[in-house]
């Protein structure tokens, strides 16, 4: 089973090529009556507290799958665009693949999807090699096609556009496995009005690659723009989610560097919040690529410290960075003045 992740492609000098980044993973599923599954389904059902009828729900079944796989290694894998095969390397210990693909202008446009949203995305077949080398197809996956300059939007996830409580772990669980992805109540609104004044973006995340699938099926259900997603690598050595599901930390800003510094012409807002170290993160960005850095946007959360302590927390960051350049916000409203500024 392939799964191809959204990414984004920037135009190259000379203005006739565009190099895109195509990701993904190869995974086989478990089987439904495994040793493994079993104990795993066990394991989640004791920590939440869940009854037959909630195990058997298909939100629990469908979230639980994209955590129930054996990761495939060592499969070639194969990307066509308006019928030129290109190879995308193998898949690594964990069943990921990546790989840079320089395309004609003439094949980007041949590739165009229907409108997703701000500028164009292109699309592509994709093939992977099973045991017995026999060519299987996958899905195929999408690029956002990403101009030289202009403004994109790095956004977290988790309690920036999705209520997930992850300062509860219990709750963080729950959210994950049991309940309906539930939208922060004005953000689509907000988003589109930016897409619509011509921005583009970037979700980065903490939340594991199994949710790629589930989290982008989310965005557009509840009408957030398309973007590229960059999500955490998250290894257990059964492949099964009897661990905590993983924190932010140092990886979250590199991949939001490794962002900006492949669109130096562009300038980035990041939108987060303040249940973990959002703001840490995207101050740290700014010090390091101020030039770059439109705004920080951080989204109240509850959480164990006072309203106090958060504004304390946010000062001595602003501290650092020009005037204005962090803002608190607790909803979506209060940020609709930026729309005016893009």
């Amino acid at each position: 089973m392939i799964v191809f992740f959204p990414t984004y492609a920037r135009r190259l000098p000379g203005g006739d090529r565009w190099r895109a980044v195509v990701a993904g993973m190869v995974t086989r599923p478990l089987p439904p009556r495994s040793r493994r599954r079993a104990m795993a389904v066990a394991v989640l059902k004791r920590l939440l507290d869940l009854d037959e009828t909630q195990v058997a729900s298909p939100v629990f079944q469908h979230r639980a799958d994209a955590f129930l796989f054996q990761r495939v290694a060592g499969r070639t894998v194969r990307v066509a665009f308006a019928g030129r095969e290109y190879a995308a390397g193998q898949t690594d210990r964990s069943g990921h693949f990546h790989a840079e693909i320089d395309l004609e202008e003439g094949q980007v446009r041949a590739s165009v999807a229907p409108a997703c949203g701000a500028g164009d995305w292109i699309t592509y077949e994709g093939l992977v090699e099973d045991d017995e080398r026999e060519t299987l197809t996958g899905p195929g996956g999408r690029i956002q096609l990403v101009d030289p300059h202009g403004l994109s939007v790095i956004s977290d996830i988790d309690d920036t556009v999705k209520d997930t409580n992850v300062a509860n772990r219990r709750e963080l669980l729950a959210n994950t496995f049991v309940r309906e992805f539930r939208a922060v109540p004005g953000m689509a609104d907000l988003y589109r009005a930016w897409r619509d004044a011509g921005t583009a973006f970037h979700y980065v995340s903490a939340s594991p690659w199994q949710l790629a699938d589930c989290l982008d099926a989310f965005l557009a259900d509840v009408g957030l723009p398309a973007g590229s997603l960059h999500l955490k690598l998250f290894r257990l050595k059964d492949s099964t989610p009897l661990g905590r599901l993983p924190s932010r930390k140092r990886s979250k800003r590199r991949v939001i560097e490794r962002i900006m510094e492949e669109f130096p012409g562009r300038r980035f807002l990041l939108v987060g919040d303040s249940g973990e170290r959002d703001p840490e993160v995207y101050a740290a960005v700014a010090k390091r690529r101020g030039d770059q850095v439109a705004g920080i946007a951080i989204r109240a959360v509850a959480g164990r410290a006072s309203r106090e302590k958060l504004q304390a927390r946010l000062a001595r960051l602003a501290r650092r960075l020009p005037s204005g350049g962090l803002r608190l916000f607790d909803d979506a409203e209060e940020l609709q003045e930026l729309s005016n500024a893009f």
